[in-house]
């Protein structure tokens, strides 16, 4: 993996944001529903994966699209995983389409109790003394649910919402006919292997976050905050960030719940082009198997590779 200083980064992140505010993705991205890598002349990387699999004993999704090149590549793409906190990018997206439209609403202050925190569980943020003391604004609550993952925020993104559903019928919306979320923090990261409740496919929400972060499906303020939000994310360092280049600026979320379940999805911008839209999924067999961030990292690093090599 390369290095850069936290000046080229710095500028990475800057020129992503613009990037994020301007660019207009393809919307009509490949729908081929191979298991194996879908791009002409790319079987080494179908071979790559299927071997990352097997060492680590677990099952791998993997959408990645290069927008410049218009190159693609999926594995298992169109098989359903649990989706876990990857539905924080479409929650966050909701509200500020829907809920707040000139500032007011993000300017918001929602308060909570300590006994809602511990309900939620993981709340890093949320269950600061001085949070529980005050509250937070709908727009720190983002941030929250964003960069770090914070479960307590997004059920309160959620309440706000209205529910669960109204996830899934966000992703209508913005043509996604697959994603759907149904229960709240914690019990959705359940991820039993024959729940379809809760779940989506690497494809689906590949190209979900790519139309939020690239496409037209937010207003240019509204998809510049997401990504920026995104471009901040704390939980990423040992999945995609330790794939990737690290010059390559990255806007993405992470997920993991039980049988291993451990996701990654995002948009990342190299700095000589991009940008691309990947999206790593994984499941092991056991209820109480361990997620292997490794895997997440080496596939990501291997999918990059890949499309950056022709």
């Amino acid at each position: 993996m390369s290095t850069s200083s936290s000046t080229d980064f710095g500028s990475s992140r800057r020129a992503a944001l613009a990037l994020g505010a301007g660019a207009a993705l393809t919307l009509a991205l490949p729908l081929g529903g191979s298991a194996y890598a879908s791009t002409p002349g790319s079987e080494d990387i179908g071979a790559r994966l299927r071997e990352l699999e097997a060492r680590h004993s677990a099952r791998l999704g993997v959408y990645a699209h290069d927008v410049r090149a218009g190159r693609t590549i999926t594995y298992r793409a169109g098989e359903r995983f649990p989706m876990c906190s990857l539905f924080k990018t479409l929650a966050v997206a909701a509200v500020l389409r829907d809920l707040d439209h000139d500032g007011t609403f993000l300017a918001r202050r929602i308060r909570y109790t300590e006994a809602y925190v511990r309900r939620s569980g993981w709340s890093p943020v949320t269950g600061k003394s001085e949070n529980l003391a005050h509250g937070m604004t709908v727009s720190t609550l983002c941030d929250a649910t964003l960069r770090f993952s914070d479960n307590t925020a997004a059920n309160l993104l959620l309440r706000e919402l209205g529910g669960p559903t109204a996830v899934t019928r966000f992703a209508r919306s913005v043509g996604d006919r697959t994603t759907r979320l149904d229960r709240w923090e914690p019990e959705l990261n359940s991820a039993e292997p024959s729940r379809e409740t809760d779940t989506t496919t690497p494809r689906a929400i590949g190209r979900t976050y790519g139309r939020l972060v690239l496409g037209g499906a937010l207003a240019p303020r509204d998809r510049e905050r997401l990504t920026g939000w995104m471009l901040g994310n704390t939980t990423s360092v040992e999945r995609f960030r330790k794939g990737l280049p690290a010059d390559w600026a990255l806007a993405d979320k992470t997920g993991g719940g039980r049988y291993g379940t451990n996701n990654d999805a995002g948009v990342t911008w190299p700095p000589d082009g991009g940008p691309i839209v990947l999206a790593v999924m994984t499941t092991r067999d056991a209820e109480d198997a361990p997620p292997v961030d490794a895997l997440v990292a080496e596939a990501a690093s291997a999918v990059a590779a890949e499309l950056r090599s022709r």
